[in-house]
């Protein structure tokens, strides 16, 4: 039932507001009982780490009086008496929507939304920190349900919709109290997430990027507006500011998603709490120093369906990795000592819930840290350190009583008390017969293991090696036991009853033969020290699958760990300089600390591993200019200029393509945003250190670039949109207003007042006014590039390179007068209207003009082959071998303003080098050795070595799968998935 306004306007009215201070609903008078209620001869979980035996506490009026191996029962108390049963505090989610409607989605219109719907409020609807959860709260009893039979007592709860999602609500899941008295604290945290608002469709952003970018310009923005500076009012900058005291807790999806959340965290000084993915385990040292609490969901892949080998050919490693792996994520993250806690979020908490948190324990989760992550981890997180999560004086008496040992599958839940409130689960008067037992009648042994719920057991009986058909039922403590003949041939039974004392630890009754005689029976429950400890680890490894250890990626051909720096000797090479040294002969290059030290002949190793290089070509390592590779996002859609995003924020360090780039040849490129608009996103330069994090790829003397566009892909000629520009003269009027803006706001910054509002958009364009920032353009016909160089030259700046330009043949002589390189395709021609007039002789024909060139792939398969690409030049102009080797790597070098350090093969540059088993610009060339800065990421002899391992590695995981399925273990099916082939036009969408 929703709080009635005169709630609502006390929190309005920035009441701090405890549970008690709520006024009750109309809706009747519910009497709390005055009485103490005295817990005796319990087991009690104090805490993770204190435990009573045959303990006590008390509690009344909703609260923990007293806790300790005895105390002083107060007059007015009711005693129970928990022989045998074990308290423990009672479980805290901190991610979930308990409560909360889903919001409505915004209805559809004739096209994209640019601006905001809502006035008063921040620029973008997809900014909402003003909403609470506390006015949508509506306590649901029957989800409350499900949370009372995992053990949970508190939830926090929010909206999830927005990228700023406002506040939440910690909640008690008191069975049957007045409302207000749930709520423990109306305003516990504040949410951010990656995903826009379904309550608006406005387009911005349509990337991570953008949603990284919009986080940062808000926070700026939040800052500027609590001084004071704003002309207007604005409700979600004034709901941040008031919320920035709160715990800050970040929704991600996937593991790469966290560590770009902490990123934003730390640039403005916020340590976000973390909902991740699962996957943590697979970068545990970026997590560790994250130094964030994550809440992790406690859902687990499950097997796939792997009998059809066919469709199993479609199975990536990873996949079958994540299978195998993620049960030990939990695990490792202790042993880590990351913080942590377990949520339900994404699984269903009555029927998973338990199953899922024994697997974690399973996998080496240990118990004390399970119960940490449920109670006294996610308490001090939300702030709420010694008044929930535990069971001493003074906190809330939220506690669950069990059988036994929670974290054992045949324990039973039987009580969770939240608030001082009982909701009863389970009957504590029925005696629970689960265990194992030696069962004896009629002179054989046989073996009794008994699971399941106390009022709904389950049976399982074996004879020696045999199984034994059997049927329990169990009723007022009476036990019924059914159970067939060993010989499957006869159709014979034993009945068993017996009536079941307490604690039930010897079951004694009668049994009645197949023939009618009747007999004593007995069945005597093993205790711990009785069971075979072999037979238990036997057991349990054989239903545990091994778990196969980490790569860097985590996926097909990731180092176990990763490759150091190495001292080599390259002996007897043939040497491509690139440089006026052209192509050497029989010529040795010795690497020390990640440089070139020298060239020449004969060379003394020095202590260098000495690599025999005679019959072999020695380059520099291929620079692609132009790549979409190792990218999650590629376009930032929303806007007509994106200054704002940069690449860097995308990086994907798990991209495959980094690998193939590697075996091509490919030492760096530069990652560019895509040509969704005139003004792009920044680019990021790599190196494609393989099995590196995403911030380790970044190449950092490389100075900063952004990604322009011309074309058919700007003015949306091949997709429905009406956003400005819609042809080729806005192109250039988009050009031409923003950067007079940006000069109008360096004059204005420049001024030094206080209330400057930094615009990070605006901050990027005027380094490039000022040269500190350097322009790809991606382009195709002559009227466009002509008129990017003039606009240029009319705000003083020039751009660097042209990229793509397959009309440059027809410009080359102003190209050479305004400065600008060229980085093209070496023979696509005709694949769009705009490409009609390209010609195999472009590069060779601006490289005549004298104009620095470069062949580019823009493409992840043809980034591989570029050493071919490159040779094409040859035949396309009569260019020779030296200057067309020098396209793929000074040339490109130069445009990137990074020759001074790579590019060529010089003493004193860094040793990025390819040793190739042929003529580099041979379609039979291939690269032995690809090395950044003296480490081999790629050696052809251990990529050989690694199919022999993968495919190993695929049959024993394709084994542990079968063996699951068999054993009745939940699969899932087998899809097709397909990579998506990057291209600068591919579109993608934030949800």
């Amino acid at each position: 039932m929703k709080l009635k306004l005169l709630i609502l306007g006390v929190f309005l009215c920035a009441f701090s507001v405890q549970a008690q201070e709520y006024f009750p609903k109309n809706d009747g008078v519910k009497t709390r009982n005055t009485n103490y209620t005295v817990f005796k001869n319990a087991r009690i979980h104090v805490d993770p780490q204190t435990v009573i035996n045959k303990g006590m506490f008390a509690i009344k009026d909703g609260k923990i009086t007293s806790v300790g191996k005895s105390i002083t029962i107060p007059k007015n108390s009711i005693v129970i008496d928990l022989e045998g049963k074990e308290v423990y505090p009672s479980f805290i989610d901190l991610y979930s929507d308990f409560g909360i409607s889903k919001p409505k989605r915004a209805e559809g219109g004739n096209g994209p939304q640019y601006d905001a719907s809502r006035e008063g409020y921040y620029w973008n609807d997809h900014i909402r920190p003003e909403t609470d959860a506390v006015s949508q709260f509506s306590f649901d009893s029957k989800e409350a349900e499900k949370y009372h039979k995992a053990g949970f007592g508190v939830v926090n709860t929010h909206v999830p919709d927005g990228i700023i999602r406002g506040t939440g609500m910690l909640v008690a899941l008191t069975p049957e109290v007045n409302e207000g008295d749930r709520i423990l604290n109306s305003r516990s945290s504040q949410y951010f997430s990656f995903d826009k608002s379904v309550q608006s469709r406005q387009s911005y952003p349509t990337s991570i990027m953008g949603t990284m970018a919009l986080i940062r310009q808000t926070y700026l923005d939040a800052d500027w507006y609590a001084k004071g500076n704003a002309k207007n009012k604005d409700l979600a900058l004034e709901a941040l500011n008031n919320n920035k005291d709160l715990v800050q807790i970040f929704t991600t999806d996937n593991l790469l998603n966290e560590l770009r959340a902490d990123k934003v965290g730390d640039e403005f000084g916020v340590q976000y709490v973390i909902l991740g993915s699962g996957n943590e385990y697979q970068r545990l040292d970026k997590i560790k120093a994250s130094n964030a609490t994550y809440i992790v969901p406690l859902k687990f892949p499950e097997a796939y369906d792997v009998e059809d080998p066919y469709l199993t050919g479609y199975l990536s490693l990873n996949e079958m990795r994540e299978w195998n792996q993620a049960p030990s994520n939990l695990k490792m993250l202790s042993e880590n000592k990351v913080p942590f806690t377990i949520t339900t979020h994404s699984i269903d908490a009555e029927k998973d819930f338990k199953s899922n948190l024994l697997k974690a324990v399973e996998y080496g989760l240990t118990k004390e840290a399970a119960l940490a992550s449920l109670t006294t981890v996610p308490a001090q997180t939300i702030g709420q350190a010694g008044k929930i999560g535990v069971l001493k004086e003074g906190a809330w008496a939220n506690f669950i009583i069990t059988s036994g040992d929670y974290f054992e599958k045949e324990t039973t839940l039987y009580e969770n008390w939240i608030q001082g409130e009982k909701k009863v689960l389970e009957n504590m008067d029925v005696t629970n017969i689960s265990g194992n037992y030696n069962l004896k009648i009629d002179e054989k042994q046989y073996e009794l293991n008994i699971t399941g719920e106390p009022s709904k057991p389950k049976a399982e009986v074996k004879l020696g090696e045999s199984k034994i058909g059997s049927k329990i039922s169990f009723e007022d403590n009476w036990m019924n036991l059914l159970l067939s003949s060993p010989d499957t041939t006869k159709t014979e039974f034993i009945r068993l009853v017996a009536n079941v004392p307490v604690p039930g630890n010897i079951i004694s009754g009668k049994a009645i033969l197949a023939n009618g005689n009747e007999m004593a029976f007995q069945a005597t429950k093993k205790s711990a020290s009785e069971k075979d400890k072999k037979d238990e680890k036997d057991k349990k490894d054989d239903q545990t699958p091994k778990v196969l250890p980490l790569t860097y990626p985590n996926i097909a051909y990731g180092f176990d760990k990763q490759p150091k720096q190495e001292n080599i000797l390259f002996k007897n090479a043939t040497v491509w300089t690139s440089e006026e040294e052209g192509v050497l002969e029989n010529t040795d290059v010795l690497v020390k600390n990640g440089e070139i030290v020298r060239i020449g002949g004969n060379l003394n190793a020095g202590g260098a591993k000495v690599v025999d290089a005679t019959g072999k070509h020695l380059t520099a390592g291929i620079i692609d200019e132009h790549s979409h590779l190792a990218a999650s996002d590629i376009n930032e859609a929303g806007h007509n200029s994106t200054a704002e995003v940069s690449m860097e924020d995308v990086i994907d360090p798990t991209d495959i393509g980094i690998y193939r780039g590697l075996a091509g040849g490919v030492t760096t490129i530069q990652l560019l945003h895509g040509s969704a608009n005139p003004i792009g996103g920044r680019s990021a330069i790599l190196k494609l250190k393989w099995g590196e994090s995403a911030d380790d790829l970044i190449f950092e003397q490389a100075p900063p670039f952004i990604k322009f566009a011309l074309g058919e892909n700007v003015k949306q000629s091949n997709w429905s949109g009406n956003r400005f520009p819609q042809t080729r003269m806005g192109v250039e009027q988009v050009f031409v207003d923003y950067f007079s803006q940006a000069r109008a706001y360096e004059a204005e910054k420049n001024k030094g007042g206080e209330d400057f509002r930094k615009d990070i958009e605006m901050e990027t364009l005027v380094e490039i006014l000022n040269g500190e920032r350097f322009v790809t353009s991606h382009s195709y016909i002559q009227s466009e590039i002509n008129m990017l160089m003039k606009v240029a030259e009319q705000f003083d700046f020039n751009i660097n390179t042209f990229t793509h330009i397959l009309e440059g043949y027809k410009v080359a002589d102003k190209m050479k007068e305004h400065g600008v390189g060229a980085s093209t395709f070496s023979d696509w021609w005709a694949y769009k209207y705009e490409v009609n007039d390209a010609i195999p002789y472009n590069a060779s024909i601006m490289n005549e003009v004298g104009i620095t060139v470069a062949i580019n792939s823009d493409d992840g398969e043809m980034n591989r082959r570029l050493n071919q690409e490159a040779a094409k030049s040859v035949k396309y102009g009569g260019m020779s071998e030296e200057d067309a080797w020098k396209m793929v790597t000074i040339n490109p070098a130069k445009l990137l303003h990074v020759d001074n350090l790579v590019g060529s093969i010089k003493t004193g540059k860094q040793a990025d080098l390819v040793l190739w088993n042929n003529h580099p610009l041979s379609i039979y060339a291939k690269p032995e050795k690809t090395m950044i800065e003296g480490v081999i990421y790629f050696d052809i002899d251990r990529d050989e070595k690694m199919r022999e391992e993968i495919k190993k590695e695929r049959n024993q995981l394709i084994a542990q799968m079968l063996k699951a399925k068999n054993s009745g273990v939940k699969t899932q099916p087998v899809t097709k998935k397909e990579k998506q082939h990057v291209h600068c036009d591919l579109l993608e969408e934030v949800h």
